[in-house]
Parts: structure tokens; C-alpha cells; sequence
């Protein structure tokens, strides 16, 4: 029997290993290492629930004394409790909510890890494949349709430079959500420092901004976010 766990505890470990390595290569908060050990630890929390108290059973049985176990209640823990691992992947920055999609993957490494636990295989590779498919699709989509937040740092020697710039974003399409202008001083001489926080298609967007930036001397980028 302790080689069947070993089995269900490597291929656990496997199916999160293969969706880490896809958030990874996506540069996601959570990656190889953090799916792997989500799935290896709640294929053991499925093991451990299912049969981690046999022994107790069995000895209550020839005590006599009425001992009654519920194998489910490991594994509901684990349902609730990876949503703490899931909610440190979230973050609200600059208006934008960011690393729903990788809690959400975490959350079903769990569930594909206590899948493994069980002894279902078939279920667990199948349920890895759907995942990988919905990512890949997600972001081809979203590389050729999305639109993403960029905040863009800039300085300018007049005003007039900004205003052409900001025009200019906004007759390409560009949404300019907010922006902040303040005035500096660069080698004695007077410059502006602009931060603009924009919505542009993904499949355009930093190729493109260089562009812009680059039509008008004097116009420097000090940062792309």
C-alpha cells in the first residue's frame, strides 16, 4: 500500500509541476515550486484523511467502543485553507486587481493534488490538461484582443511636449486614465515630469509607446510599468 501513495503523491507532484512551469514561464506570482508543493501537500492531506486513522479504527473495533471518523473533514480543510496561500497571490495596485487567475490556479492544483490523493488519475490528468488549455487560450486572446493598465514615466522640456504626447496617445486608441505633471529642474534648466496611467492593447502597446515618445525630441521615458 505504501507504494501506491508514493505513486499518488508523484503524480501530484507531476500535475503541479506541469501547471507551475506554465505560470512560470508567464512570469506569474506563484510558480513551479509554489504548484508543486500545493498539489504534493494536499494529495498527503487526502491520503492522511482517508486513511491516516485506520489503526484507531481498527482498535476501537476490538475495544468495542463505538469510535466514529469522517474521512472528508482533512480534505474540506484543505479547500478552505489553500484560499490563504491563493489571497497572498492578489494585489490591488494602481486601480488594477492582479493574480486572480493564479489564485484560481492554485486553487485547482489543490483540487487536482486531492484527486491524486484519492487514486484517480485519469481524473487528475484530465483536469491538468483543462487547465493548461484555459491558460494557453486565455492569454492567446488576451495577447490579441485584451487591453492592459501601463503607468508611463516621462520628463519633457515644455508643456507643449506633453499635451502633444497625451493627444497623441488619445487619437491612437489609447484610454489615459489619470496623470500626474509636475515641474522640475534638470541641469538649471525647466522640465516636466509626467506620470500617465493608460489602457492599450496588449498586442501593441510598448513597440508603439516608444514611438510616440520618440517623435518628439527632448521627450525622455524613465520608466514603463
Amino acid at each position: 500500500m505504501t507504494n501506491e501513495f508514493i505513486l499518488r503523491l508523484l503524480v501530484a507532484s507531476i500535475m503541479g509541476g506541469i501547471i507551475g512551469l506554465e505560470r512560470g514561464y508567464r512570469a506569474k506570482e506563484a510558480g513551479f515550486r509554489t504548484h508543486f508543493l500545493v498539489a504534493l501537500g494536499s494529495a498527503i492531506f487526502m491520503i492522511l484523511s482517508q486513511y491516516g486513522f485506520e489503526n484507531l479504527l481498527v482498535r476501537s473495533r476490538e475495544l468495542e467502543l463505538n469510535v466514529r471518523l469522517d474521512p472528508s473533514r482533512i480534505a474540506a480543510q484543505v479547500v478552505s485553507g489553500i484560499g490563504f496561500i491563493g489571497a497572498g497571490t492578489i494585489i490591488f495596485q494602481k486601480h488594477v486587481v492582479r493574480g486572480l487567475t493564479t489564485a484560481a490556479g492554485l486553487w485547482v492544483t489543490s483540487a487536482i493534488g486531492m484527486t491524486c490523493g484519492a487514486g484517480l488519475y485519469s481524473l487528475a490528468v484530465a483536469s491538468t490538461v483543462m487547465v493548461l488549455i484555459c491558460l494557453e487560450t486565455l492569454n492567446l486572446i488576451m495577447q490579441k484582443f485584451g487591453t492592459r493598465n501601463i503607468n508611463i514615466t516621462f520628463s519633457a522640456q515644455n508643456a507643449d511636449d506633453v499635451r502633444s504626447i497625451l493627444d497623441r496617445m488619445r487619437n491612437d486608441g489609447m484610454t489615459v486614465d489619470s496623470y500626474n505633471m509636475r515641474e522640475a529642474n534638470e541641469n538649471g534648466q525647466p522640465s516636466y515630469l509626467v506620470s500617465v496611467e493608460v489602457n492599450v492593447k496588449r498586442s501593441r502597446y510598448e513597440g508603439h509607446l516608444l514611438d510616440i515618445m520618440e517623435e518628439l525630441n527632448g521627450v525622455k521615458i524613465e520608466s514603463i510599468e
